[in-house]
C-alpha cells in the first residue's frame, strides 16, 4: 500500500521550486495534478537522488508537459532510493498566470 510522505499545492513562479525532500529508504513516486494547465503552458517535473552517502545530488528523472492535459494526473516512474530524494516543479511557460499544482510524494 502506498504511503504519503509529503503533499501540498505549489503555485509556480517560473523558477525550479522544491516540492519535497526525504531521506528514507523507500521506492518513491511523485504524483502531480496538471489539470490547471491550458494550451501554451509548460511544466517540468524533476527528481534528484544521490548514489553514495555524501555524494553529489544528480538528476534521476525529468518529465516535461505542454498544453492542456487530457490525462492531468501525472505519476513519475518508481524511484528506489536509500539516501535522499528531492522533487521539484518548474513552470516554464504560462498564458495568463502561473498555476497551482497539487502534488504528493508517495512511498510504495
Amino acid at each position: 500500500m502506498p504511503t504519503s510522505i509529503a503533499s501540498g499545492t505549489k503555485t509556480a513562479d517560473g523558477t525550479e521550486q522544491d516540492l519535497a525532500t526525504d531521506t528514507g529508504n523507500h521506492c518513491y513516486v511523485l504524483k502531480v495534478d496538471t489539470a490547471n494547465m491550458v494550451n501554451g503552458e509548460a511544466v517540468e517535473l524533476r527528481i534528484y537522488t544521490k548514489c553514495l552517502t555524501g555524494g553529489t545530488e544528480r538528476l534521476a528523472y525529468l518529465a516535461a508537459y505542454v498544453n492542456a492535459q487530457a490525462e492531468p494526473m501525472k505519476y513519475s516512474i518508481p524511484v528506489p532510493e536509500d539516501i535522499s530524494i528531492r522533487c521539484t516543479l518548474k513552470q516554464t511557460a504560462y498564458v495568463t498566470s502561473y498555476k497551482g499544482f497539487p502534488w504528493k510524494l508517495l512511498s510504495l
